[in-house]
């Protein structure tokens, strides 16, 4: 094997699953696009553990459930021997849901569902998932590994002492999607149980996880965290997570101007269901100067009209900086338009956001 740069330009991917026809179907599918190269498979948590030194993988795809050593062992063991992005590939049900968050508490870069049916496995959907997250993962690691450390994390913008001059948030709005399981882990227990806003989260999230995701986070925090229903009043000291195949905006029109979740399908086309963009737009309009936009880290560009919207309307806008983003690249396209008073590392982020709550002047 040439080991020459340009020959190790490709990125080099470990399929492990103890499914023969998982194993094969997938390293087709990476192996079919440019760039990707499957340098192996392994049947067993305990052959991948054997096979990663000398192979070297720059991404492992890793199935949550396995005989023996199962998914979550052998990614402690990896993150710890061998560390390295790991996706894990979850079956659509609730145990194999609960398992993958925590897989990504645990170091897992990200993970991409496998449908079930009673005949076969449908995994042919998720080729396009799959390849961009296993592009991001790789980029993230040789990202890491032509710096040597992470950058020291930077907050830019206007000062704390600016704040009182602005209107008070009475919401919150978070989009996030690559790495957001974790992000929302960390940052979401911080807050106190009289927090004085609601907080809205739409999270990149296929169906069947948003509900156990948030009773994972409902566990884990004093706020009151559930799955968006429809028709239901915002209220404050709550979170929200929109529902996988949902968009969740907040309207007014059948609650007396109260602030009320609504939920559909429409617009279908959008890159993205739920999308943050069709969430923050409508806590713009409703709220105005009084709301809060916060965008954390993830693929793509969704979240740049709505955080945009929230600026424009006279609302505080927050960014997690790069040095803390599994993937910079929703915060990035934000960072470029201009349109983030504050850019922090994720763990200041509650405190910006309960200084905003508690020390700005009302409306």
């Amino acid at each position: 094997m040439n080991d020459s740069p340009a020959a190790r330009a490709e990125i080099r991917v470990l399929v492990v699953d103890d499914s023969a026809f998982m194993r094969t179907a997938l390293a087709r599918m990476i192996a079919s696009e440019a760039g990707f190269e499957v340098v192996a498979t392994a049947s067993s948590g305990a052959e991948a553990l054997e096979r990663i030194p000398s192979l070297d993988p720059d991404v492992v795809t890793l199935d949550v459930q396995m005989p023996g050593l199962d998914g979550l062992a052998t990614l402690r063991s990896i993150m710890q021997k061998f560390p390295r992005p790991v996706i894990m590939v979850s079956a659509v049900t609730e145990k194999d849901a609960h398992i993958t968050f925590s897989a990504l508490s645990a170091g897992a870069f990200d993970y991409v569902p496998k449908q079930l049916s009673r005949s076969s496995l449908d995994i042919a959907h998720i080729r396009s998932d799959l390849i961009a997250k296993i592009r991001a993962a790789a980029q993230a690691r040789h990202q890491c590994a032509a710096i040597g450390i992470r950058k020291p994390p930077q907050s830019v913008g206007f000062k704390a002492a600016d704040a009182p001059s602005l209107v008070a948030p009475t919401v919150v709005a978070i989009g996030v999607s690559t790495g957001g399981p974790k992000a929302l882990q960390d940052i979401l227990p911080r807050f106190p149980r009289d927090l004085p806003v609601p907080i809205l989260i739409v999270q990149h999230m296929p169906a069947g996880f948003t509900g156990p995701f948030a009773q994972r986070l409902d566990a884990l925090c004093a706020l009151s965290v559930r799955e968006a229903t429809p028709h239901e009043l915002i209220q404050p000291a709550t979170v929200y997570i929109a529902p996988a195949g949902l968009h969740m905006r907040v309207d007014g029109r059948l609650s007396d101007g109260r602030p009320m979740i609504s939920l559909d399908p429409e617009p279908e086309d959008s890159l993205h269901i739920p999308s943050v963009d069709v969430c923050m737009k409508s806590v713009a309009a409703f709220f105005g100067n009084r709301a809060c936009g916060v965008i954390l880290t993830g693929m793509g560009s969704d979240g740049a009209e709505g955080m945009k919207a929230i600026y424009l309307a006279g609302g505080l806008t927050i960014g997690q900086d790069e040095s803390t983003c599994t993937v910079y690249g929703m915060p990035r396209v934000c960072a470029e338009l201009g349109i983030l008073a504050r850019i922090v590392p994720l763990n200041e982020i509650p405190t910006q956001i309960l200084q905003a709550t508690r020390r700005r002047k009302p409306a």
